[in-house]
């Protein structure tokens, strides 16, 4: 039986809602999973009658970030076959060459490009824990709601890496309070995102949804061209003031330090202080 990784819902008129749906495996993001999210938001984006995109997810957590339990070439292989952009490059397995690189820009920061910039408003709800890609999820919405268990953290730089793919951090905390969140790699409470604001609102738990909808029917009926020039002008002004750039050449740091991680360690991450990466197969360091 087919897995079901991402549900579509038409839970009000002119409201699309996307909604991550593996619970039990706390919505671990893989490339199947960003290929569904993908094709999720390609249909809403299709249907004229949607005029607002919430993007939500099944269970206690909102996601785990990436799913790592997949070896490499699993994981590479996947990527390359969902994605007409990434077919045939080859190699990668080998830090520093195409396959890896191409796999990662497509799954990761091309994906989330095309998500940030997408023409109707979109609104995401997050419960629980938040990690490290999944907070690339969340950012790429124009507004976060949050429960307030919500708890948010982008601990990579404990696997010896600068940061995930998607450098949003400065955007969202500022320049001082992402530093420290990514040099201590600690899980940062909905309250205090809220107080740096990097979410919008703050409700319990039970209220979430709810909440969700109700700013997403308020926001449906505005306008939709108005919607969608409004949301340009303000991605517009920071792109003048350089997000894209710099979160581009964040990438290719981020891809640095998966290089010097081969380098060192035979394998994309720094394992020292994980036991459980320490345990990856030989084949998968090969």
């Amino acid at each position: 039986m087919t897995e079901t990784l991402v549900r579509y819902e038409d839970p009000s008129p002119g409201v699309a809602r996307i909604v991550l749906a593996l619970a039990d495996k706390f919505n671990a993001i893989n490339p199947k999973m960003i290929f569904a999210v993908n094709e999720a938001f390609d249909r809403a984006l299709a249907d004229d009658t949607v005029k607002v995109i919430i993007l939500a997810a099944d269970g206690k957590h909102f996601s785990a970030g990436h799913d790592i339990s997949e070896t490499i070439d699993e994981y590479q292989a996947d990527m390359q076959e969902r994605s007409p952009r990434v077919s045939g490059w080859s190699g990668f397995l080998e830090p520093g060459t195409h396959g890896w690189y191409a796999s990662e820009k497509e799954g990761y920061l091309e994906s989330a490009r095309r998500w940030r910039n997408l023409s109707k408003p979109t609104i995401c709800a997050v419960q629980g824990k938040c990690i490290a890609g999944a907070l690339i999820f969340a950012w790429v919405c124009d507004i976060i709601i949050a429960s307030a268990d919500a708890q948010f953290s982008d601990p990579v730089m404990t696997f010896g890496m600068p940061s995930v793919e998607w450098l949003g951090h400065p955007w969202e905390l500022g320049a001082r309070k992402a530093k420290e969140f990514l040099f201590t790699a600690d899980s940062w409470s909905a309250q205090e995102a809220h107080r740096l604001g990097m979410v919008n609102h703050v409700v319990e738990r039970e209220e979430l949804s709810d909440f969700a909808l109700a700013m997403a029917q308020k926001i449906a009926t505005k306008p939709a061209f108005a919607l969608k020039l409004a949301k340009e002008a303000v991605n517009k002004t920071l792109d003048i003031q350089g997000q894209m750039n710099a979160i581009d050449q964040a990438f290719s740091l981020h891809q640095l330090g998966h290089s010097q991680n081969f380098r060192l360690f035979g394998w994309g991450m720094d394992p020292t202080n994980v036991p459980s990466l320490a345990k990856v197969p030989d084949q998968d360091k090969s």
